[in-house]
C-alpha cells in the first residue's frame, strides 16, 4: 500500500467511527454527520473525557 491509500483508510476510518460512536451517544443523524466530518477529533474526544 501506498503512504497516500493508507492517510485516506484512516481517515475513512475515522470518520466511520466517530458517526458510529456518535449515533449510539445521541441517536441524530445531524450529529453523527457534524462528528463524521470531525472525525478523528471526536473519537479522542470520546476516548479521553468520555470513557
Amino acid at each position: 500500500m501506498k503512504r497516500g491509500d493508507v492517510i485516506k483508510s484512516g481517515i475513512t476510518m475515522g470518520s466511520a467511527l466517530a458517526m458510529i460512536i456518535s449515533w449510539s451517544l445521541n441517536q441524530s443523524v445531524l450529529w453523527a454527520i457534524i462528528h463524521g466530518l470531525f472525525s478523528w477529533l471526536y473519537v479522542l474526544y470520546y476516548l479521553i473525557l468520555l470513557n
